[in-house]
Protein backbone atom coordinates (compact mmCIF):
# COMPACT_ATOMS: atom_id res chain seq x y z
CA UNK A 1 0.00 0.00 0.00
CA UNK A 2 0.86 3.44 -0.65
CA UNK A 3 3.83 5.02 1.94
CA UNK A 4 3.78 8.68 1.46
CA UNK A 5 2.07 9.13 4.96
CA UNK A 6 -1.58 9.29 4.20
CA UNK A 7 -3.94 11.47 2.02
CA UNK A 8 -5.96 14.32 1.97
CA UNK A 9 -8.72 14.69 4.86
CA UNK A 10 -12.18 12.61 3.72
CA UNK A 11 -9.84 10.24 1.34
CA UNK A 12 -8.61 6.96 2.06
CA UNK A 13 -5.08 8.04 2.60
CA UNK A 14 -3.72 4.48 2.86
CA UNK A 15 -5.09 2.62 -0.49
CA UNK A 16 -4.43 6.46 -2.16
CA UNK A 17 -0.93 6.45 -4.32
CA UNK A 18 2.08 7.78 -3.89
CA UNK A 19 3.04 10.87 -5.75
CA UNK A 20 4.96 11.50 -8.90
CA UNK A 21 9.05 11.88 -9.14
CA UNK A 22 10.75 13.83 -10.90
CA UNK A 23 8.78 16.25 -12.37
CA UNK A 24 10.08 18.39 -15.32
CA UNK A 25 8.75 21.30 -17.68
CA UNK A 26 9.35 21.60 -21.16
CA UNK A 27 8.48 25.35 -22.19
CA UNK A 28 6.51 25.76 -25.36
CA UNK A 29 4.57 28.69 -26.85
CA UNK A 30 2.17 29.91 -23.82
CA UNK A 31 2.51 26.54 -22.89
CA UNK A 32 4.87 24.01 -20.83
CA UNK A 33 4.96 19.93 -21.24
CA UNK A 34 5.08 18.44 -17.67
CA UNK A 35 7.19 15.09 -17.50
CA UNK A 36 7.16 12.76 -14.63
CA UNK A 37 7.89 9.33 -13.53
CA UNK A 38 4.69 7.56 -12.04
CA UNK A 39 4.82 6.39 -8.86
CA UNK A 40 6.00 2.81 -7.75
CA UNK A 41 3.09 2.32 -5.59
CA UNK A 42 0.01 2.93 -6.77
CA UNK A 43 -2.23 2.12 -3.35
CA UNK A 44 -5.17 0.09 -3.18
CA UNK A 45 -6.08 0.48 -7.30
CA UNK A 46 -4.58 1.52 -10.47
CA UNK A 47 -3.87 5.54 -10.95
CA UNK A 48 -6.26 6.54 -13.29
CA UNK A 49 -5.40 10.24 -13.84
CA UNK A 50 -3.10 12.71 -13.39
CA UNK A 51 -3.06 16.33 -12.53
CA UNK A 52 -0.44 18.93 -13.29
CA UNK A 53 -0.99 22.26 -11.75
CA UNK A 54 1.27 25.64 -12.13
CA UNK A 55 2.44 27.77 -9.53
CA UNK A 56 0.20 30.36 -9.38
CA UNK A 57 -2.98 27.72 -9.07
CA UNK A 58 -4.43 29.19 -11.93
CA UNK A 59 -3.24 26.67 -14.53
CA UNK A 60 -3.85 22.65 -14.45
CA UNK A 61 -4.40 20.27 -16.65
CA UNK A 62 -5.05 16.11 -16.72
CA UNK A 63 -4.01 12.91 -18.66
CA UNK A 64 -3.36 10.09 -18.12
CA UNK A 65 0.41 9.44 -18.47
CA UNK A 66 3.75 11.67 -18.45
CA UNK A 67 3.62 13.89 -20.35
CA UNK A 68 0.94 16.77 -20.08
CA UNK A 69 1.05 19.76 -21.43
CA UNK A 70 -0.78 22.88 -19.63
CA UNK A 71 -1.75 25.45 -21.70
CA UNK A 72 -3.06 29.62 -21.35
CA UNK A 73 0.68 30.52 -19.86
CA UNK A 74 2.19 33.90 -20.35
CA UNK A 75 5.03 33.77 -22.81
CA UNK A 76 8.33 35.46 -20.70
CA UNK A 77 7.32 34.06 -16.77
CA UNK A 78 8.57 31.51 -14.69
CA UNK A 79 5.91 29.19 -13.63
CA UNK A 80 6.96 25.68 -11.44
CA UNK A 81 4.79 22.75 -11.51
CA UNK A 82 3.35 19.93 -9.16
CA UNK A 83 1.53 16.94 -10.25
CA UNK A 84 -1.06 14.74 -8.08
CA UNK A 85 -1.37 10.66 -8.98
CA UNK A 86 -5.21 9.92 -8.29
CA UNK A 87 -7.22 6.50 -7.96
CA UNK A 88 -10.48 5.53 -7.00
CA UNK A 89 -9.02 6.00 -3.19
CA UNK A 90 -8.31 9.64 -3.84
CA UNK A 91 -5.49 11.98 -4.51
CA UNK A 92 -1.64 11.30 -3.61
CA UNK A 93 -0.17 14.25 -2.12
CA UNK A 94 1.98 17.13 -4.14
CA UNK A 95 4.81 15.57 -6.51
CA UNK A 96 8.21 18.02 -5.44
CA UNK A 97 7.81 20.97 -7.37
CA UNK A 98 9.77 21.02 -10.39
CA UNK A 99 12.21 23.80 -11.41
CA UNK A 100 10.99 27.01 -13.32
CA UNK A 101 10.17 26.67 -16.55
CA UNK A 102 9.44 29.98 -18.82
CA UNK A 103 7.12 29.82 -21.94
CA UNK A 104 8.37 31.60 -24.57
CA UNK A 105 6.94 32.19 -28.44
CA UNK A 106 7.80 29.84 -31.03
CA UNK A 107 11.03 31.32 -32.96
CA UNK A 108 10.36 29.39 -35.98
CA UNK A 109 11.30 30.84 -39.55
CA UNK A 110 10.20 29.31 -42.84
CA UNK A 111 11.80 28.49 -46.29
CA UNK A 112 9.04 28.44 -49.33
CA UNK A 113 9.62 28.23 -53.18
CA UNK A 114 12.47 29.04 -54.92
CA UNK A 115 14.21 28.43 -58.59
CA UNK A 116 16.61 26.05 -58.11
CA UNK A 117 14.43 23.32 -60.39
CA UNK A 118 11.37 25.22 -59.36
CA UNK A 119 9.75 23.92 -56.10
CA UNK A 120 6.88 24.02 -54.15
CA UNK A 121 8.83 23.17 -50.84
CA UNK A 122 8.58 24.80 -47.61
CA UNK A 123 11.71 23.82 -44.76
CA UNK A 124 12.11 25.31 -41.47
CA UNK A 125 14.66 26.52 -39.12
CA UNK A 126 14.43 27.20 -35.49
CA UNK A 127 16.11 30.76 -35.32
CA UNK A 128 17.73 30.78 -31.86
CA UNK A 129 19.83 27.81 -32.70
CA UNK A 130 21.95 27.04 -35.77
CA UNK A 131 21.28 24.04 -38.00
CA UNK A 132 20.07 22.84 -41.30
CA UNK A 133 16.55 23.34 -42.43
CA UNK A 134 13.56 20.88 -41.92
CA UNK A 135 11.52 19.87 -44.04
CA UNK A 136 8.37 21.60 -43.35
CA UNK A 137 6.00 20.86 -46.12
CA UNK A 138 4.52 22.07 -49.71
CA UNK A 139 2.92 25.16 -51.21
CA UNK A 140 -0.08 24.17 -53.54
CA UNK A 141 2.67 24.70 -56.91
CA UNK A 142 6.14 25.18 -57.93
CA UNK A 143 6.69 28.84 -57.34
CA UNK A 144 9.33 31.27 -57.05
CA UNK A 145 10.29 35.14 -57.11
CA UNK A 146 7.21 35.02 -54.58
CA UNK A 147 7.30 37.10 -50.90
CA UNK A 148 5.82 36.19 -47.21
CA UNK A 149 4.90 37.82 -44.56
CA UNK A 150 3.10 36.30 -41.59
CA UNK A 151 2.23 36.50 -37.58
CA UNK A 152 3.04 35.05 -34.38
CA UNK A 153 1.04 32.20 -35.63
CA UNK A 154 0.54 31.96 -39.63
CA UNK A 155 2.71 32.59 -42.58
CA UNK A 156 1.44 33.52 -45.45
CA UNK A 157 2.56 33.17 -49.33
CA UNK A 158 1.97 35.17 -52.25
CA UNK A 159 2.40 36.01 -56.00
CA UNK A 160 5.40 34.57 -58.04
CA UNK A 161 6.49 33.44 -61.50
CA UNK A 162 4.45 33.81 -63.60
CA UNK A 163 2.94 37.15 -62.59
CA UNK A 164 0.39 34.60 -60.35
CA UNK A 165 -2.17 36.38 -58.04
CA UNK A 166 -2.56 33.18 -55.54
CA UNK A 167 -2.09 33.54 -51.99
CA UNK A 168 -1.57 30.41 -49.36
CA UNK A 169 -0.99 29.95 -46.15
CA UNK A 170 0.48 28.03 -43.15
CA UNK A 171 0.54 27.36 -39.57
CA UNK A 172 3.58 27.94 -38.49
CA UNK A 173 3.91 26.10 -34.99
CA UNK A 174 2.81 22.72 -37.26
CA UNK A 175 4.16 21.28 -40.24
CA UNK A 176 2.35 20.00 -43.83
CA UNK A 177 1.00 21.81 -46.77
CA UNK A 178 -0.24 25.31 -47.37
CA UNK A 179 -3.67 26.28 -47.85
CA UNK A 180 -5.52 28.39 -50.25
CA UNK A 181 -5.98 32.23 -48.77
CA UNK A 182 -7.10 33.95 -51.62
CA UNK A 183 -5.71 36.20 -54.40
CA UNK A 184 -3.52 39.62 -54.58
CA UNK A 185 -5.47 42.78 -55.93
CA UNK A 186 -3.25 41.56 -59.30
CA UNK A 187 -0.84 39.01 -60.14
CA UNK A 188 2.72 39.81 -59.97
CA UNK A 189 6.60 38.44 -59.66
CA UNK A 190 9.24 39.97 -57.86
CA UNK A 191 7.57 41.74 -55.08
CA UNK A 192 8.10 42.02 -51.50
CA UNK A 193 6.02 41.78 -48.28
CA UNK A 194 5.94 43.20 -44.68
CA UNK A 195 3.68 42.48 -42.03
CA UNK A 196 2.38 43.68 -38.32
CA UNK A 197 0.74 40.82 -36.04
CA UNK A 198 -2.36 41.31 -37.46
CA UNK A 199 -1.90 42.79 -41.15
CA UNK A 200 0.39 41.77 -44.02
CA UNK A 201 1.13 44.00 -46.87
CA UNK A 202 2.56 42.96 -50.30
CA UNK A 203 4.02 45.91 -52.62
CA UNK A 204 5.43 44.99 -56.38
CA UNK A 205 5.66 47.74 -59.52
CA UNK A 206 3.55 50.19 -58.46
CA UNK A 207 0.99 48.23 -56.09
CA UNK A 208 0.51 47.90 -52.71
CA UNK A 209 -2.04 45.08 -51.46
CA UNK A 210 -3.08 44.45 -47.59
CA UNK A 211 -4.72 41.55 -45.93
CA UNK A 212 -5.61 40.52 -42.52
CA UNK A 213 -3.73 37.28 -41.87
CA UNK A 214 -5.77 35.98 -39.32
CA UNK A 215 -8.60 35.50 -41.61
CA UNK A 216 -8.79 34.23 -45.53
CA UNK A 217 -9.95 36.48 -48.68
CA UNK A 218 -8.37 38.28 -51.24
CA UNK A 219 -6.06 41.46 -50.62
CA UNK A 220 -7.57 44.93 -50.29
CA UNK A 221 -5.93 48.00 -51.93
CA UNK A 222 -3.86 49.87 -50.12
CA UNK A 223 -2.08 52.54 -52.19
CA UNK A 224 0.75 52.59 -54.45
CA UNK A 225 4.80 52.78 -54.21
CA UNK A 226 6.23 55.95 -54.32
CA UNK A 227 8.68 54.68 -56.93
CA UNK A 228 7.64 52.17 -58.89
CA UNK A 229 10.02 49.05 -58.90
CA UNK A 230 9.82 44.99 -58.39
CA UNK A 231 12.67 43.24 -56.81
CA UNK A 232 12.38 45.30 -53.87
CA UNK A 233 12.53 43.89 -50.61
CA UNK A 234 10.70 44.87 -47.62
CA UNK A 235 10.73 44.35 -43.40
CA UNK A 236 8.99 45.87 -41.07
CA UNK A 237 8.12 47.40 -37.08
CA UNK A 238 5.03 46.96 -35.49
CA UNK A 239 3.30 49.95 -37.20
CA UNK A 240 5.80 50.56 -39.90
CA UNK A 241 6.81 48.77 -43.33
CA UNK A 242 9.60 49.24 -45.27
CA UNK A 243 10.95 48.35 -48.86
CA UNK A 244 14.03 49.11 -50.46
CA UNK A 245 15.88 48.89 -53.25
CA UNK A 246 14.57 47.79 -56.88
CA UNK A 247 14.41 47.77 -60.76
CA UNK A 248 14.36 49.44 -61.87
CA UNK A 249 17.76 50.19 -60.36
CA UNK A 250 17.05 52.10 -57.50
CA UNK A 251 18.94 52.99 -53.43
CA UNK A 252 15.42 54.35 -52.29
CA UNK A 253 13.78 53.34 -49.76
CA UNK A 254 9.93 53.90 -48.77
CA UNK A 255 7.52 53.48 -46.34
CA UNK A 256 4.37 53.18 -45.02
CA UNK A 257 2.26 52.58 -41.90
CA UNK A 258 0.98 49.37 -41.86
CA UNK A 259 -2.15 50.15 -39.83
CA UNK A 260 -4.00 52.72 -42.49
CA UNK A 261 -3.96 52.79 -46.17
CA UNK A 262 -2.17 55.25 -48.47
CA UNK A 263 0.83 55.75 -50.80
CA UNK A 264 4.34 55.16 -49.75
CA UNK A 265 6.34 57.23 -48.37
CA UNK A 266 10.03 58.80 -49.16
CA UNK A 267 12.66 57.01 -45.89
CA UNK A 268 16.00 57.45 -47.04
CA UNK A 269 18.65 55.87 -49.24
CA UNK A 270 20.74 52.68 -49.37
CA UNK A 271 23.96 53.21 -49.88
CA UNK A 272 24.38 51.76 -53.29
CA UNK A 273 21.51 51.04 -55.65
CA UNK A 274 20.33 47.50 -55.88
CA UNK A 275 17.70 44.92 -56.39
CA UNK A 276 16.64 41.25 -55.42
CA UNK A 277 18.18 42.04 -52.14
CA UNK A 278 16.94 39.89 -48.61
CA UNK A 279 15.37 42.00 -45.79
CA UNK A 280 14.21 41.77 -42.02
CA UNK A 281 14.07 42.92 -38.89
CA UNK A 282 13.65 43.70 -35.30
CA UNK A 283 11.24 46.06 -33.95
CA UNK A 284 13.31 48.68 -34.04
CA UNK A 285 16.05 48.10 -36.37
CA UNK A 286 15.58 46.98 -40.12
CA UNK A 287 18.50 44.82 -42.45
CA UNK A 288 18.93 44.38 -46.37
CA UNK A 289 21.64 42.40 -47.35
CA UNK A 290 23.09 41.23 -50.18
CA UNK A 291 21.56 42.32 -53.57
CA UNK A 292 22.67 43.15 -57.21
CA UNK A 293 23.74 46.33 -58.15
CA UNK A 294 25.32 47.62 -61.45
CA UNK A 295 28.50 46.15 -60.52
CA UNK A 296 27.69 42.43 -60.04
CA UNK A 297 26.29 40.59 -56.36
CA UNK A 298 27.47 42.01 -53.27
CA UNK A 299 27.46 41.10 -50.00
CA UNK A 300 27.12 43.83 -47.61
CA UNK A 301 24.42 44.18 -45.24
CA UNK A 302 23.08 47.50 -44.89
CA UNK A 303 20.92 48.55 -41.50
CA UNK A 304 17.96 51.47 -40.82
CA UNK A 305 16.38 52.40 -37.58
CA UNK A 306 12.63 52.05 -38.67
CA UNK A 307 11.18 54.48 -36.38
CA UNK A 308 13.22 57.76 -37.85
CA UNK A 309 14.07 58.25 -41.54
CA UNK A 310 17.40 58.50 -43.24
CA UNK A 311 20.14 56.90 -45.29
CA UNK A 312 21.28 53.38 -44.65
CA UNK A 313 24.41 52.63 -42.94
CA UNK A 314 26.71 49.53 -43.18
CA UNK A 315 26.14 46.40 -40.85
CA UNK A 316 28.84 44.01 -41.70
CA UNK A 317 29.26 41.59 -44.96
CA UNK A 318 27.34 38.10 -45.30
CA UNK A 319 29.34 34.88 -45.88
CA UNK A 320 28.65 35.09 -49.77
CA UNK A 321 27.69 37.38 -51.77
CA UNK A 322 24.23 36.96 -53.75
CA UNK A 323 20.93 37.99 -54.97
CA UNK A 324 17.70 36.32 -54.87
CA UNK A 325 17.93 35.08 -51.32
CA UNK A 326 15.00 35.64 -48.31
CA UNK A 327 15.57 36.45 -44.93
CA UNK A 328 13.14 36.16 -41.80
CA UNK A 329 14.72 36.69 -38.24
CA UNK A 330 13.30 36.76 -34.83
CA UNK A 331 13.38 39.69 -31.97
CA UNK A 332 16.68 39.61 -32.39
CA UNK A 333 18.17 37.61 -34.75
CA UNK A 334 18.37 38.02 -38.34
CA UNK A 335 18.36 34.56 -40.70
CA UNK A 336 19.21 34.63 -44.77
CA UNK A 337 18.87 32.03 -46.89
CA UNK A 338 19.45 30.44 -50.36
CA UNK A 339 20.49 33.07 -53.30
CA UNK A 340 22.38 33.11 -56.61
CA UNK A 341 24.76 32.05 -57.91
CA UNK A 342 22.46 29.14 -56.92
CA UNK A 343 23.59 28.27 -52.60
CA UNK A 344 21.79 26.12 -50.11
CA UNK A 345 23.80 28.67 -47.67
CA UNK A 346 22.01 30.05 -44.35
CA UNK A 347 24.03 33.12 -42.23
CA UNK A 348 22.98 34.82 -39.14
CA UNK A 349 23.71 37.86 -37.48
CA UNK A 350 22.40 39.94 -34.19
CA UNK A 351 20.25 42.74 -35.36
CA UNK A 352 21.34 44.56 -32.24
CA UNK A 353 24.55 44.99 -33.25
CA UNK A 354 27.21 45.03 -36.32
CA UNK A 355 29.39 42.64 -38.43
CA UNK A 356 29.98 40.27 -40.38
CA UNK A 357 27.46 37.17 -40.77
CA UNK A 358 28.14 33.75 -39.40
CA UNK A 359 26.87 30.40 -41.13
CA UNK A 360 24.13 28.94 -39.58
CA UNK A 361 23.48 25.75 -41.60
CA UNK A 362 22.09 25.09 -45.07
CA UNK A 363 18.78 24.66 -47.17
CA UNK A 364 18.04 21.11 -47.92
CA UNK A 365 19.19 21.99 -51.45
CA UNK A 366 20.79 25.56 -53.47
CA UNK A 367 17.93 28.07 -53.96
CA UNK A 368 17.27 31.26 -54.98
CA UNK A 369 14.49 33.81 -55.70
CA UNK A 370 12.58 32.19 -52.51
CA UNK A 371 10.06 33.66 -49.75
CA UNK A 372 11.06 33.60 -46.00
CA UNK A 373 8.81 34.87 -42.73
CA UNK A 374 8.81 33.81 -39.31
CA UNK A 375 6.78 33.48 -36.04
CA UNK A 376 8.47 36.11 -34.19
CA UNK A 377 9.58 38.86 -36.29
CA UNK A 378 10.28 42.60 -35.60
CA UNK A 379 6.35 43.36 -36.69
CA UNK A 380 5.04 41.31 -33.63
CA UNK A 381 6.68 43.16 -30.96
Amino acid sequence: MAKRGGGFIGQDGINAPDPATGVTGTAGDEQVDVSFTSPSDVGGAAVTEYRVTDSTGAHSATGSASPITVTGLTNGTSYTFNVWAINPFGWSAPSGASSGVTPEQLQRGLFGGGRQSPTNTISYVTIPTAGNAIDFGDLSNLSYSLAACSSATRGVFGGGYYNTATIEYVTIATTGDSTDFGDLTAGRDYLAACSSSTRGVFAGDSTIDYITIASTGNATDFGDLNVTAFGLTGCSSPTRGLYSGGSPLTNTIQYITIASTGNALDFGDLSVALMRAGSCSSSTRGLVAGGTTSSGEINNIQYVTIASKGNALDFGDLTVARRDLAACSSSTRGVFGGGFSTTATIDYVAIASTGNASDFGDLAQAQRELAACSSAHGGLS
